[in-house]
């Protein structure tokens, strides 16, 4: 499995490392078996998702193709999401990082590269 090391940015200030699955086998092992989740999880070219194998529940963003935020749920354990046609990337964190990250419907959300970010974003608190 090779996930990829990122950055969640969002109006200048990071929220979180996150890994991306850039491959069927960290695509399919996703978040499964985990009792704690550090930073988020990317999931490219997704709509949907489930919590079958999951150990926590958790946040769930869908972002459009332009980054936006369009949907949040909370989900648990043993479960099976709806389908969102307009979603283009799906985001997860365990259950309640996104109240912390101030994470909403309509904020934009950027996944930077951590090996590439020349930027000055600085880490916020989690």
């Amino acid at each position: 499995m090779t996930a990829h090391s990122a950055w969640l940015v969002t109006d200048g200030r990071v929220l979180a490392s996150a890994d991306i699955a850039n491959d069927r086998a960290s695509r399919r092992k996703g978040l499964s078996g985990q009792t704690h989740i550090e930073g988020a999880f990317v999931i490219p070219n997704c709509r949907w998702v489930h919590t079958f194998g999951m150990r926590v529940a958790i946040d769930v963003a869908y972002l459009n193709a332009d980054g936006n935020v369009i949907k949040t749920v909370q989900m648990s354990k043993m479960r099976l999401g709806v389908p969102v046609w307009h979603a283009r990337t799906v985001i997860e964190a365990e259950k309640g990082a996104f109240a912390r990250w101030a994470i909403n419907v309509g904020n934009k959300i950027e996944v930077r590269d951590s090996d590439n970010n020349h930027d000055n974003v600085e880490p916020t608190s989690q």
